[in-house]
C-alpha cells in the first residue's frame, strides 16, 4: 500500500507484489526477459462519431471525451497494470491514472497526471481544472520525473496529435531491455472513412504482460465507453 498525493488529493493506493513462480504468465515473462526488448507498437482506429457530435453539442472538449475512455479502459483490462518496479518486481496496481502532454501556449508543453475517476463527469472537471491551472513555469517533464523516482509507474501515458493522421508510428527506447515503464499512446487526427468518423490510435506494451487479444480488449472497451458518454449526453 501507498498514497499518492497530488496537491490537495490524497487517495490510498494498492499494488500486489507478483509471486512470478506461482503467476499464470510466469513462462511469458521469463521467456521476453531475455529480449533485448519484449516493447511492441499497436496502430488502431477508434470510432468516435456520436462521441465528437456530443462533445460538440455539449460545448465540450473531445479530447477530455477520448481520455476519459482510454484510462477508464486501462483500468479494465488487468494486463495494462502490470509494472516492473524500482526494485525490479512485477507488481500489480489495482488503479491507474493517466499522464498527458499539454500544449502551453508560448512554450513546448507540460505533462499532467490527471486521476482516475469513473465517473465521467467528475474525471472531465478534475481535468478541466488541472489543464486552466498549469503552472506557467512548471518543469515540463515534471509528472515523469515524479514517477521514476517514485518507482511504481501507476499510469498510462498519451499524446494527441489532433492534426495528424497516421497509421503506424514507432517510439523511444530509453534503454537495452527496457524499452519503457509504462504503456504509452498516441492519438491522431479523426477522419470520417465510409461515413464514420474515426481516430487512429497507437499503443506501445510490453509483451511480458499484454498480449494481441487483451489489446482488443482495450480497443473495444474504449469504443463502448465513448458510446455510453455520448449516449449520456443526450439526456442532457
Amino acid at each position: 500500500m501507498y498514497y499518492f498525493c497530488h496537491k490537495n488529493i490524497i487517495a490510498e493506493r494498492m499494488k500486489h507484489i507478483i509471486d512470478v513462480d506461482t503467476w499464470v504468465r510466469r513462462d511469458n515473462y521469463r521467456f521476453f526477459q531475455s529480449f533485448v526488448s519484449s516493447w511492441y507498437a499497436v496502430t488502431t482506429e477508434i470510432d468516435c462519431t456520436e462521441a465528437r457530435e456530443a462533445a460538440r453539442r455539449r460545448g465540450r472538449s473531445f479530447f477530455l471525451h477520448y481520455l476519459y475512455a482510454v484510462v477508464r479502459a486501462a483500468n479494465e483490462v488487468d494486463e495494462l497494470r502490470y509494472r516492473v518496479d524500482k526494485q525490479g518486481q512485477v507488481v500489480f496496481h489495482d488503479r491507474v491514472d493517466i499522464i498527458t502532454p499539454i500544449a502551453v501556449p508560448g512554450r513546448t508543453f507540460f505533462t499532467l497526471r490527471i486521476p482516475y475517476h469513473e465517473d465521467f463527469d467528475t474525471f472531465y472537471a478534475e481535468a478541466h481544472r488541472l489543464i486552466e491551472n498549469i503552472p506557467p513555469d512548471g518543469d515540463p517533464y515534471g509528472a515523469e520525473k515524479t514517477l521514476m523516482a517514485q518507482g511504481d509507474y501507476d499510469v498510462v501515458h498519451l499524446s494527441a496529435v489532433p492534426g495528424m493522421y497516421f497509421t503506424s508510428i514507432t517510439y523511444t527506447l530509453a534503454e537495452a531491455g527496457n524499452a519503457c515503464n509504462y504503456p504509452l499512446m498516441t492519438a491522431g487526427k479523426a477522419v470520417t472513412l465510409e461515413g464514420r468518423l474515426v481516430m487512429p490510435l497507437s499503443i506501445y506494451v510490453n509483451h511480458a504482460f499484454v498480449d494481441g487479444s487483451h489489446l482488443s480488449q482495450f480497443f473495444q472497451k474504449i469504443e463502448q465507453h465513448l458510446k455510453e458518454i455520448a449516449e449520456d449526453g443526450k439526456t442532457e
